[in-house]
């Protein structure tokens, strides 16, 4: 993982030095009009629901067709190295996808190439205006509303999921909104082969965002300007309470030192554990298609950080990270025009709705997600998406989330024993610090 991190900074400087020489070559706009035109549309694939996602294709593919005459060519990525390498040969040759699909936490990275359109008034205009989106999913779309590049496309706030009949058995009245009322609340759900928490301590982009959420509650924002703080005490406290669940606690499936977040997610559909920890809308097909089916809500992620009854003056009510997809324009496209309609259709409201029938994505655009509202499990994850935070817009971000993810895989051999101590924790922030620190120390 840390030599893909390497390619990926080497790759973005490449791509950063030659984008001057591309925009030279990137060719004229082909207008508006779309008969006999294709329109090239770079996605993630979705490996949960691959069938559900090509019919959403077809479907939008074929209203695009209707509207402008023009094709949509599909094109997907596995992975966040698969997607820099695509954007750095693109941009190196000055042609490929017309319209990008990134997450959030990497539309700094892809801003940091320069190669995308910067949305001015007259561009928003063109899909609708910033105001049909919800305000929230504009916090990472660039690093101030002069600057911005990336158009929301769906969200994925992080919520919780908890078994109502194993909580109403245990006397809990309501869902933890504090973390130490979640850890006091999973002691009282522990028996036997019954857990109170399902936790993904293995997984590859689970553990960083509950040491991120608990710290900026506590007022630490994580990186302050270009000073990383990793070393803070509430940082610390994050750490001692993510792996205390485990090792002190004892509300934790030992197994889950070796979960991936879907390990998680089906243990918690088994329905003998009471809280799955982080998980978003689109694990409601396969809690509906366990034992928990008809027992299970969703609730906010707790908004006070651990050791404290009330958020401090200075904390953050950070429900989840702002996490989702924002659509970038490549600055080479020969077919803007065309990019920016495409860009309306799956940003108004019927697509919106249509993408979350389809594979669960959240709307970003604000009257869909309203309308979603009157099914329960849905307003706790709009409300999630109106609380989300965003990380802070740096190209060195990625970097700063590895190590705090780092943390917890140097640490699996000692969760796996049972025990971690102070000191051992002390050592592995020292190095995610530094590790920080140096990567937001090269960027300009």
């Amino acid at each position: 993982m840390r030599s893909g991190r390497m390619r990926l900074a080497l790759a973005l400087a490449v791509v950063t030095g030659l984008v001057a020489a591309v925009a030279a070559c990137g060719g004229g706009d082909g207008g508006s009009g779309g008969s006999g035109k294709t329109l090239n549309v770079l996605i993630g694939a979705n490996t949960q629901y691959p069938q559900e996602q090509q019919a959403w294709q077809k479907s939008i593919a074929e209203q695009f067709k209707a509207q402008t005459g023009a094709q949509v060519k599909w094109e997907t990525f596995a992975s966040a190295n698969d997607e820099l390498t695509k954007i750095q040969t693109s941009v190196v040759a000055g042609s490929g996808p017309d319209v990008y699909a990134v997450g959030t936490t990497f539309t700094p990275t892809a801003y940091a190439t320069k190669a995308f359109v910067t949305l001015g008034d007259q561009e928003w205009q063109k899909i609708g205006g910033k105001d049909k989106f919800i305000a929230s999913t504009l916090g990472i779309s660039g690093p101030d509303e002069q600057h911005r590049i990336g158009i929301p496309w769906v969200g994925r706030p992080f919520v919780m999921a908890y078994n109502t009949e194993l909580l109403s058995a245990a006397g809990i009245q309501h869902p933890a909104t504090t973390w130490d009322e979640l850890t006091e609340q999973a002691k009282k759900l522990t028996n036997g082969d019954q857990h109170g928490l399902a936790v993904a301590y293995k997984d590859n982009y689970d553990p960083w965002k509950f040491i991120w959420g608990m710290s900026v509650q506590a007022g630490n924002p994580i990186v302050d300007g270009r000073t990383a703080r990793l070393q803070d005490p509430v940082v610390r406290k994050a750490y001692e309470t993510y792996f205390g669940w485990l090792t002190t606690d004892k509300v934790v499936d030992p197994a889950a030192v070796g979960w991936t977040n879907s390990q998680a997610i089906a243990a918690f559909a088994e329905g003998r554990t009471g809280y799955m920890a982080l998980t978003s809308a689109l694990a409601a097909k396969a809690l509906d298609a366990g034992a928990v089916k008809g027992k299970w809500r969703f609730a906010l992620l707790p908004t006070v950080p651990p050791g404290a009854a009330a958020r401090p003056a200075n904390g953050v009510e950070a429900a989840s990270i702002l996490s989702g997809d924002n659509l970038l324009i490549a600055g080479y496209s020969k077919a803007k025009e065309l990019a920016f309609q495409f860009v309306k259709l799956i940003t108004d409201q019927p697509a919106q709705l249509e993408i979350y029938r389809q594979l669960g994505q959240l709307p970003s655009n604000a009257a869909a997600a309203q309308s979603l509202q009157s099914d329960p499990n849905l307003k706790v994850v709009v409300e999630a998406q109106l609380k989300s935070k965003a990380t802070p817009f740096s190209g060195a971000w990625a970097d700063v989330q590895l190590a705090l993810t780092n943390a917890v895989v140097q640490s699996i051999p000692e969760l796996a024993k049972g025990s971690i101590t102070g000191a051992q924790i002390d050592g592995r922030l020292a190095d995610a610090q530094k590790s920080a620190q140096s990567a937001l120390d090269r960027v300009k």
